[in-house]
């Protein structure tokens, strides 16, 4: 006999937010299985239909009920609030049918609390976002404490669910306490009870104010990332494709935003710094009277930053194609100076691309390359650098930073080495590598370039039999790495910088400066 069991969503509680599927589901079914307070919400689809309910915890049973129903050749609807694959039933039924069941099967969707939530506050939930239940009932408390983590590092928008019960009553403060280390008090939030039911409950709050409120099961709790605003009594978050920049909250340790209080100066020279000698470059331009803008991507590059150019405007993040093409818009700066990594081509063919459509003259500043072309182990590719080191020796040092390391680990026979890093000393870079399964003793988080003892000591130290790197120049110390490998007598394997075409090109301060003079005039 087949049957026909159909995962019904019936929405937030009001009949016009049940969807016509679900409607026509509910007409067709010869039963009807759910908790009571969703049927009284759908009473004109279900009279005269065969009815079974359980108390509210006993979800698993009323599944079991379904599932008997439809292998007995009935068409049988079992009904969830909100989205049934939502925090909700579908997955229990999806964990008790069997592979030999023959039943068929309909999930009809609906409308989840954080929809309907959303729609009561605004537009709250307009990017990305992520929902998070706050119940421990199915999930360790420390799996929950380090998603909230993780979504508040990320500056998601976040919408909680079963924020509080008389059991639980100290978890939802644990977890507006972890967010205030990653977001600002002032972020905006909206709480809502009831939504779309009897007593309903809309409030527009601050992520502050939160951790002196007292909430309970039927509340969602919405908080918002850095850029959502209050507007009226609603809130919301642009969907993107704006000025990132605008009015960040100072608390935010990793967000788009400026080291000095005014905005960005009009008509400056922008330098895109990602290493020591494009500071060095930016505080020369700033001293033959120039005004200047540091875009660094990081908060360690910030700090740098800050450290060698002070007094110039440093801002810091990192921005899509049509963001950072508005603040160079918006700023209307004069010049673009490419002086990221020699490997970060990404962003130096989207500042080629954006000065172009802009009409602002772009140069690229690069340390000149010391690696030889007949060197006997360049490589074109971290993947080729991989198996070539693996060819060379078995405990590998990589001086190529955290960005291409997984590409390293992940090349078949891998395994059978011992990897050891260097990263630069911030925690993101660290955690990283730690991430991705290294130990943190075999991390070396310093600041380069390094002298050719200081490399040969550690290396030493470390037993290391083959070295990877970078043409990273002068600057990078790659000639202290050179020499440094030559001593021990161990393989140096070498990344050739990726090949990109730049409109203008300059390998020492005394040519840029030369650029820029026949530009001005």
């Amino acid at each position: 006999m087949t049957g026909v069991l159909q995962l019904v969503s019936v929405g937030p509680g009001l009949a016009e937010h049940i969807t016509a599927s679900a409607e026509s589901a509910l007409k067709a079914s010869d039963a009807i299985v759910g908790y009571e307070l969703y049927l009284k919400w759908i009473e004109p689809w279900i009279a005269g239909k065969e009815i079974r309910t359980t108390p509210l915890t006993q979800e698993r049973e009323r599944v079991l009920i379904a599932l008997d129903f439809a292998r007995a050749g009935k068409t049988v609807s079992l009904v969830s609030s909100g989205d049934i694959g939502v925090y909700a039933m579908a997955a229990l039924a999806f964990d008790e049918m069997q592979e030999t069941d023959t039943f068929e099967l309909k999930v009809i969707p609906g409308v989840t609390a954080a929809n309907a939530c959303a729609s009561l506050l605004g537009a709250p939930l307009s990017h990305d976002f992520a929902t998070l239940s706050l119940s421990d009932l199915l999930c360790p408390w420390q799996w929950i404490q380090e998603r909230a983590r993780r979504i508040a590092q990320a500056d998601l928008a976040v919408a909680l669910y079963n924020v509080q019960s008389k059991q639980r009553q100290d978890g939802v403060y644990e977890i507006l306490e972890i967010m205030l280390e990653h977001k600002s008090a002032d972020t905006v939030c909206g709480v809502v009870r009831n939504a779309y039911r009897p007593e309903q409950m809309v409030d527009i709050s601050t992520l502050g104010e939160l951790t002196k409120r007292q909430f309970d099961m039927l509340t969602t709790v919405v908080i918002g990332n850095r850029f959502t605003r209050r507007k009226r009594n609603w809130i919301f978050t642009p969907r993107g494709y704006n000025n990132w920049s605008l009015d960040p909250p100072a608390a935010q340790p990793n967000s788009c935003r400026s080291t000095l209080e005014n905005e960005e100066p009009h008509e400056a020279v922008w330098v895109f710094s990602g290493t020591s000698d494009g500071n060095s470059l930016a505080r020369a331009i700033s001293e033959s009277g120039r005004k200047v803008v540091v875009s660094v991507a990081t908060s360690y590059g910030e700090e740098l930053a800050v450290s060698h150019c002070p007094g110039i405007h440093v801002t810091t993040g990192k921005h899509g194609f049509e963001s950072r093409k508005q603040r160079l818009r918006d700023s209307k700066a004069k010049f673009v100076v490419d002086a990221t990594h020699p490997y970060a081509c990404k962003i130096s063919k989207q500042l080629i691309e954006i000065t172009s459509e802009l009409s602002i003259p772009y140069i690229r500043y690069e340390r000149p390359s010391q690696a030889d072309t007949e060197c006997p182990n360049l490589c074109a590719t971290a993947r080729d650098a991989a198996r070539r080191a693996m060819e060379l020796g078995r405990r590998i040092f990589l001086s190529t930073g955290s960005k291409d390391l997984a590409t390293f680990l992940n090349v078949p026979g891998a395994s059978s080495c011992t990897w050891y890093v260097r990263v630069t000393p911030d925690s993101e870079s660290i955690e990283k590598v730690v991430e991705l399964g290294i130990p943190r003793e075999r991390i070396c988080a310093m600041q380069g370039p390094f002298s050719q003892e200081f490399n040969e000591v550690l290396w030493r130290a470390w037993k290391i039999d083959c070295v990877v790197t970078k043409d990273s120049g002068a600057a990078g110390g790659y000639a202290e790495k050179l020499q440094a490998a030559a001593s021990l007598n161990i393989p140096l394997v070498v990344i050739a910088r990726p090949p990109v075409e730049y409109p203008r090109l300059a390998n020492d301060f005394s040519s840029l400066f030369s650029v820029l003079q026949d530009l001005e005039r």
